[in-house]
C-alpha cells in the first residue's frame, strides 16, 4: 500500500514540476530520488583508488541527478531510476576526469595492452591467455596482473561506456538504458544503435567464459566485485583483475572494428 501511495505522490510531483514548473516539486523530487546518488556511489567507490572520498562521489552524482530531473521526459518509455543512474554515473565520471588524477603511466599502459590483446587476437583468433599477454608485453605475468590492478584502482573506465551515445541535448546516454521515442524514430540513429549494440554483444560472447560471468554478475545481476569473489571463490582483487582484462578486451575489440 505504501508502494502504491508513493507511486501516487511521485507522479504528482513530475505533474506539478513539468506541466506547471513547480519548483518546489523539483527539489522534493531530487530529495525523493537521492538515494540513487548513493547507490551508485558506493558501486563506484568500491573500485576507485582510496583517496578518492565517497562524499566527493556523492556531491558529483547530485549534480548529475539534478540534471537528470531537469531533462527527463514523462513521455519516454522508460522508468526514471535507469535514466537518472546512467546521468549519475556520467557526472561523476566527467568530474573525475577534469581533476586529471589518472597517472599518465597508467594510461599508457592500459593502451598498450589494449594494442597487444588486439594484435594477439588477430593472430591466434582467440582472446590470448595471461602468459601470452605477458609475452606480448615483455614482462612476465605477476607484472601483468600488477598492471591490471594498478589500471583497474586509478581509472574511472567502466563497460558502460562502450556503448553510448549522444542524446538530442549533446549528453551521453547508455544504449541499455534508454529507449528511442517510439513515437517519432530515427532510422539512421536507430541502425547505428543496433550496429553498435551487435557489436558489444558479439565483442562480450567472445570473451573467456570467466570473464565473460565477472561482466554479466557486475552489470547484468548488480553485484559488487566482493560478492563476485564469493561466488567464483576467489579474491576481490582478483575479480578485479578479470574485470579489468575484460574491459581491456571489449575496448580493443571495439575500436578494431570501427576503425
Amino acid at each position: 500500500m505504501k508502494t502504491n501511495v508513493k507511486a501516487i505522490e511521485l507522479k504528482e510531483l513530475w505533474r506539478r514540476y513539468k506541466r506547471l514548473g513547480d519548483e518546489r516539486a523539483r527539489e522534493q523530487l531530487v530529495v525523493a530520488y537521492s538515494p540513487l546518488v548513493k547507490y551508485v556511489s558506493g558501486r563506484m567507490a568500491s573500485g576507485l583508488p582510496a583517496h578518492v572520498e565517497e562524499a566527493d562521489l556523492i556531491s558529483y552524482g547530485l549534480i548529475g541527478l539534478m540534471n537528470a530531473v531537469e531533462r527527463f521526459e514523462l513521455e519516454r518509455e522508460i522508468k526514471f531510476e535507469t535514466y537518472a543512474i546512467t546521468r549519475i554515473k556520467g557526472a561523476i565520471i566527467d568530474e573525475l576526469r577534469s581533476l586529471d588524477w589518472v597517472p599518465r603511466s597508467v594510461r599508457a599502459r592500459a593502451r598498450d595492452i589494449e594494442r597487444a590483446n588486439a594484435k594477439l587476437e588477430s593472430r591466434l583468433h582467440r582472446a590470448p591467455t595471461d602468459e601470452e599477454m605477458a609475452a606480448e608485453l615483455h614482462v612476465d605475468v605477476e607484472d601483468f596482473h600488477a598492471s591490471l590492478l594498478q589500471i583497474s584502482n586509478s581509472t574511472v573506465s567502466a563497460l558502460d561506456e562502450l556503448w553510448t551515445v549522444s542524446d538530442s541535448s549533446g549528453d551521453q546516454v547508455s544504449l541499455l538504458d534508454t529507449l528511442g521515442d517510439a513515437d517519432a524514430p530515427d532510422p539512421s540513429r536507430a541502425m547505428d544503435e543496433t550496429e553498435l549494440k551487435d557489436m558489444v554483444a558479439d565483442a562480450i560472447a567472445r570473451l573467456p567464459e570467466r570473464e565473460k560471468l565477472v561482466i554479466a554478475l557486475y552489470y547484468y545481476e548488480n553485484l559488487t566485485l566482493r560478492e563476485i569473489g564469493e561466488v567464483l571463490g576467489v579474491t576481490e582483487s582478483r575479480v578485479s583483475q578479470l574485470h579489468t582484462k575484460a574491459v581491456l578486451r571489449l575496448r580493443s575489440r571495439l575500436s578494431s572494428q570501427r576503425d
